[in-house]
Formats: C-alpha cells, structure tokens, sequence
C-alpha cells in the first residue's frame, strides 16, 4: 500500500515526538522528518518531499501561516494540516487563507488527528469541530448578506444530512458511522455538493452554507 508521507513540525520536541508516535501507528503513514521552525520545514521540504506537513502555528523564526504560505506558493501539491492549541479567529483564518487544508486541535484524540491527515492527502479538508463551528460563526458575522440559500441548486435530503454533519466538524469516516453509510458513500454526496455549487473542498462548503443560512454554529 503506498504510504502518506508526513513532516511534523513543532518547536515542542515532545509534541512531536507524540505525533510522530501516534501517526505512524498507521500502516500508511510513514513520518519521514521532522522541524522545529517554519524555514526548517521550507529547508526540508527543498531536499525531501512530504505529502503532508502537520504544522503548528506558534514557533519562532517563521510562524506556521507565513511557513504554509510559502509551502502552497511553492509546492501546491503539499498539504498542510494545521495542529496547534491556538483556536481564535486571528489565527485560524489566517491558516486556512494562508492554504492550510485542515485545522486540528492538540487535544483532538489521536484518531481524529490521524484521520484529518488521512483527509487531507486524500485532498478533502478536516476542521476540528470547535474550528468548524468558529468558522460558521465567523462567516455568518461577518458576510451576512453572501450567497442567498436560493441561489444555490438544491441539496436532495442525504446531501443535507451530510453537510449538517460536516458542519459538527466530523470526518467522513464519523459521517459514514452517524449516517450508517460507507464512506465511500460519503464523498460520493460532498463531491455532488461541491458539484452543484461550484466549490472546491469542504471548508468552501461551510463558508458558502454558512452564507446562506443553511447551518448554525454550535
């Protein structure tokens, strides 16, 4: 099977080594390095290419936007996955503008943080679901007056549940469980979603959702 590679990237050395440990309890994971700033991740990912980088935001040198922004200016096939204690809007939107395809707390459970970087390669979005509900809340604050609900196509009853669910900050594994379907099944119904309103991952669903007044922060 091929393997997700992962850099991680933290100035704490035991947050790192915790990561490393956990993640690469997975078969398909094989953590390849490890940095401590943001340009020693830019340093590594010149000479050895990872599929995704889980990157704190709080480090010294070169903080974890201005180090994902480069990363997605210069190597847009790398994905970025946010894992920090930080959980303000100064910080996660900045993140995700910045190109971050997920945004997990650190004290997610292992297998949330597992499953986000398994998202993310597989080139999905995953938010924590405090992240999910702070973005739904900072867009419905802030751009009020966005997209109307009747502007967009119709979701049929499943596409609703699942973009209800995805709104709680649940991966596609945790939507296929409350849903009872397979997740195969599940991103099946987010790509029509994506399809039937011209977005391109799972945090444009919320944004535009959330404009809309089709889902509530909790």
């Amino acid at each position: 099977m091929p393997q997700i590679r992962v850099l991680i990237v933290d100035d704490d050395p035991l947050v790192r080594t915790a990561l490393a440990h956990f993640v690469a309890r997975d078969p398909e994971v094989d953590v390849i390095g490890e940095a401590e700033t943001g340009l020693e991740a830019i340093s590594f990912i010149e000479g050895d290419r990872p599929d995704v980088v889980m990157m704190d935001v709080q480090m010294p040198e070169m903080n974890g936007i201005e180090a994902t922004a480069a990363i997605a200016e210069r190597w847009p096939d790398v994905r970025v996955l946010a894992v920090t204690t930080l959980d303000g809007s100064d910080t996660v939107l900045p993140m995700l503008s910045a190109g971050a395809s997920g945004y997990m707390l650190k004290d997610s459970s292992a297998a949330s943080i597992l499953a986000a970087v398994r998202e993310v390669y597989s080139g999905a979005s995953s938010l924590s679901p405090s992240i999910a509900s702070l973005l739904i809340k900072h867009v419905r604050d802030e751009a009020p007056t966005g997209v109307g609900a009747d502007e967009l196509e119709t979701l049929t009853d499943r596409e609703g549940e699942v973009l209800q669910c995805l709104a709680q900050g649940m991966s596609n594994a945790e939507i296929a469980r409350a849903l009872i379907v397979s997740e195969g099944t599940v991103k099946a119904h987010l790509g029509r979603i994506m399809s039937k309103w011209h977005l391109r991952d799972r945090v444009q669903i919320l944004v535009t959702a959330a404009q809309a007044g089709l889902v509530n922060f909790r």
